[in-house]
């Protein structure tokens, strides 16, 4: 039975993915993008929660019967200063009467005022963060409206790269290499690698959000580690969370207040609206403790996944015949940056990832599977640079009912 229900599930993931990408490479004839919103055209990343089945000649997609409607339009004025959100009507409205450009902010289609604002009033709007193992949850909301919300997949693989990393660096020891002296631990604050790329992933997110809306509170859930009493070791273990949380609040305190909830603070919200289970469900709960409001009128969740980059791996791990090694590592491919966004006449909407010769690979947005090998650097049309990718994630299919919600 419940294997059943995950073939299901994993059915209906599939189908709202390739409804998705038939769905965005149709609107690329529309509307040429361009790196910065510099073009009235902008377009470049596939927001899932944004963007719906067709597109107007002004470059802001308008609603068809089965897409993917955008609900609010982030605002920004001349100086890139974030303003109240507004209508895809207005916002086309605007576009069309060159009051304003549109662009796209790392897969958020957003419109930049060419005129002076004729009010710069703004309400609260607050962040709530749901910190989690493997999904963490983000939800943009005022007490009118929510304004998105996000499930971002955490950085879960800097230990075992950094545990390879210090593998590799004994066995060079072994050969005919020159040897440089020991350095001290260089890690800030007493931060390990893989706990600093944890949170710094989150800081990165929240400042990416404060780029597009006014936001003035942040409101996470303060995860604790389980201590045991006299067990030295096992509590010893447990004071990188610590000091990563804390270095996490104070970098944040600079972006606008921030809020702490414990656990059960934020299951009884949830259970006081007869909400279910959910990440992002979670942190619109959070957001909701600080603002108020109604149940949330935006129900689309954007996915987003950071990209892996091998920066300077000087020796792969099974050197070729010959002695000779192939060169491995960086993140230039052809002129390409890793992770930029390209439109190819074969695979559409894509991003590079390394390349071979003078060929490139190139990878799926919605999955991130390769999907080919042999691109020719001259067929690649530039679009945009983001080192995470984005995609609808389908909510009937996760266990959350419309009627729950």
């Amino acid at each position: 039975m419940e294997a059943n229900h995950e073939s299901s599930k994993t059915k209906r993931e599939t189908r709202v993915a390739k409804m998705f990408q038939r769905n965005l490479e149709g609107r690329l004839k529309a509307a040429e993008p361009a790196e910065g919103g510099t073009s009235k055209h902008a377009m470049g990343v596939p927001l899932a929660c944004s963007l719906c089945a067709g597109q107007s000649r002004s470059g802001v997609h308008t609603p068809r019967k089965g897409g993917l409607q955008q609900v609010f339009v982030p605002v920004v004025d001349k100086n890139q200063v974030p303003l109240m959100p507004t209508k895809p009507s207005r916002a086309r409205r605007w576009i069309k009467e060159d009051k304003a450009t549109p662009f796209w902010k790392k897969g958020v289609f957003c419109v930049r005022l060419n005129v002076e604002p004729s009010s710069r009033k703004t309400e609260p709007v607050v962040v709530g963060i749901d910190p989690g193992s493997k999904k963490e949850g983000f939800s943009v909301k005022s007490r009118a409206h929510t304004y998105l919300n996000l499930e971002a997949d955490a950085v879960t693989w800097v230990k075992e790269h950094v545990k390879q990393r210090r593998q590799m660096r004994k066995a060079r020891r072994f050969r005919k290499t020159p040897c440089r002296a020991n350095r001290s631990n260089r890690s800030i604050g007493g931060i390990p690698p893989s706990t600093k790329a944890r949170w710094g992933w989150k800081l990165r997110i929240c400042r990416w959000l404060k780029k597009l809306y006014p936001i003035t509170h942040f409101v996470v859930e303060n995860i604790k580690a389980w201590t045991k009493r006299g067990k030295r070791k096992w509590n010893k273990n447990f004071s990188p969370l610590e000091v990563g949380k804390q270095w996490f609040y104070r970098e944040l305190n600079r972006l606008g207040h921030v809020i702490t909830k414990q656990g059960f603070e934020t299951k009884e919200i949830r259970g006081r609206l007869n909400l279910p289970k959910d990440h992002w469900i979670d942190a619109w709960c959070l957001a909701y403790s600080q603002v108020g409001g109604a149940l949330p009128d935006n129900r689309n969740i954007l996915g987003i996944t950071p990209l892996r980059f091998h920066r300077r791996q000087l020796h792969a791990l099974q050197p070729s015949k010959g002695g000779i090694r192939r060169p491995y590592g960086g993140t230039i491919s052809l002129g390409f940056k890793r992770g930029s966004w390209v439109k190819h006449p074969k695979w559409s909407l894509c991003y590079v990832g390394g390349f071979l010769k003078d060929r490139l690979s190139l990878h799926s947005l919605v999955d991130g599977k390769r999907l080919t090998q042999s691109a020719k650097p001259e067929d690649c049309k530039f679009l945009t640079y983001s080192s995470w990718r984005v995609r609808l994630l389908p909510t009937l299919s996760r266990g959350v009912s419309a009627a729950q919600i």
